[in-house]
C-alpha cells in the first residue's frame, strides 16, 4: 500500500499488507529521484503459522480487545519527506481546478516544514532522525483507523522514543502479529462417526500433535527504529456445542481441557460403549431427516514476547468448524 499525503486534510495513511507468507522487505529510499518506500516497513514472518486448507484467523474471545487500528511510526527520511511534500504542493497549488481552500491548506502545511516550526525539512539532519507519521490498519473500522491522522508528521531523533501515546511499540507489533495468526480448522474425531443413536454416548477427541503452537513475528526495521514482537498461540481447550438443546455434553460445560500430551479427550476403544466419555456428548432426540450441526471450537492461549524483554498475555482466541451429525432412533424388533 502506498503512502498517501493529503496536506489539505493533514492526513497521512498507510498500512500493513498481509501476504500470508514471510515478508522481510524493508526497502525504502530515493531511487532515480523517485520516492519508493514501503508504507510501514512492518514485515511479518509467517513461517511458523498454521497451514493447510482448513486454516483460518482466530477471533479474540471474552473481551472487547481488537488489534491496533492506527499508530505512529518512522516513515520518511528527511529527503523523502521533503520530496513528497514539495511534489504535493506543486501538484495542488498549480492545479487551477483545485478549490482555494485546498491550495491554501497545502501552502500552510508546506510552510510548517519549510520555514515554520521546522526548517527546510531537517535536511541538515538527514542521518540523525526520521519523520514519523500516522499509519492506518486497513482491517480496522474506518472511524477507528483514521483516529491518528489528526496529528501532523513530526521529527524524532534516532534512538529516541517520542512522547506520543500512539507511537509504535513491541506491544503494538504483537497486536498486529495476532491479527495475522492462522490456526487449523477443528474437526474432531467422533465415535460413532457421522451417525449416532439417541441416548448413546458419542466420544470426541483430538489426537496429540494435531494442534501444535503457531506464531507470527512482526518487525519494524528503519534507520530510526528496530523492534519486533512474536505472538504465539497454544491450544487450551475444545468446546463442544451439539447444535440442539436436546443433548448433553461431557463434561457438562462442554469444554474439554487439553491433556498433558497435547491431546484432547480420549479415543474410543471397543468395550467402552456404555461408559461416559471424558469428552463427548449424548443426543436425546433424533435429528429426523436432517442433521445436527455440531460446533467444535478450539480456544487458543495467546502470549507475546518482544524487543527488550517485553512481553505479556493477549486475549484468548477461538476458531472452530461445524460438523454434521445424524442421530437416529434405536430400532427394536419384536419377535
Amino acid at each position: 500500500m502506498a503512502l498517501l499525503l493529503v496536506p489539505a486534510q493533514n492526513a497521512f495513511a498507510g498500512g500493513p499488507t498481509d501476504k500470508g507468507t514471510t515478508d522481510t522487505s524493508t526497502d525504502s529510499g530515493l531511487k532515480d529521484d523517485a520516492l519508493y518506500a514501503k508504507a510501514t516497513a512492518i514485515s511479518y514472518d509467517t513461517s511458523k503459522n498454521g497451514s493447510g486448507a482448513s486454516v483460518g484467523p482466530i477471533t479474540a474471545s471474552g473481551s472487547n480487545w481488537t488489534p491496533p487500528a492506527c499508530w505512529h511510526a518512522p516513515l520518511w527520511t528527511a529527503k523523502q519527506f521533503a520530496k513528497e511534500t514539495e511534489d504535493g504542493y506543486r501538484e495542488i497549488s498549480g492545479d487551477p481546478n483545485q478549490p482555494a481552500h485546498s491550495r491554501r491548506g497545502t501552502y500552510e502545511f508546506r510552510q510548517i516544514y519549510k520555514d515554520g516550526e521546522y526548517k527546510n525539512y531537517n535536511l541538515d539532519k538527514q542521518d540523525e532522525g526520521m519523520w514519523w507519521g500516522a499509519v492506518e490498519n486497513p482491517n480496522a473500522p474506518i472511524l477507528e483507523r483514521t483516529a491518528c491522522n489528526s496529528k501532523l508528521p513530526f521529527w524524532v531523533e534516532n534512538g529516541e522514543t517520542p512522547e506520543v501515546e500512539t507511537a509504535i511499540t513491541p506491544e503494538i507489533l504483537a497486536g498486529l502479529a495476532y491479527e495475522q495468526i492462522k490456526v487449523p480448522g477443528t474437526e474432531v474425531t467422533l465415535a460413532p462417526d457421522g451417525t449416532t443413536k439417541v441416548n448413546l454416548p458419542t466420544w470426541a477427541w483430538l489426537d496429540k500433535g494435531e494442534f501444535k503452537p503457531v506464531s507470527v513475528t512482526a518487525s519494524l526495521n528503519t534507520p530510526g527504529l528496530n523492534i519486533q514482537a512474536t505472538t504465539t498461540a497454544k491450544t487450551v481447550s475444545l468446546k463442544l456445542e451439539p447444535g440442539t438443546t436436546d443433548a448433553e455434553t461431557y463434561p457438562a460445560s462442554g469444554e474439554c481441557q487439553i491433556n498433558d500430551d497435547g491431546s484432547i479427550g480420549e479415543p474410543y476403544a471397543k468395550g467402552k460403549a456404555s461408559e461416559t466419555p471424558p469428552c463427548g456428548l449424548r443426543y436425546l432426540r433424533s435429528s429426523g431427516n436432517g442433521t445436527y450441526e455440531l460446533q467444535a471450537t478450539i480456544t487458543w492461549d495467546i502470549a507475546w514476547t518482544g524487543t527488550g524483554g517485553a512481553g505479556g498475555d493477549l486475549p484468548d482466541g477461538a476458531f472452530g468448524n461445524d460438523q454434521a451429525v445424524t442421530v437416529q432412533e434405536i430400532q427394536s424388533i419384536n419377535r
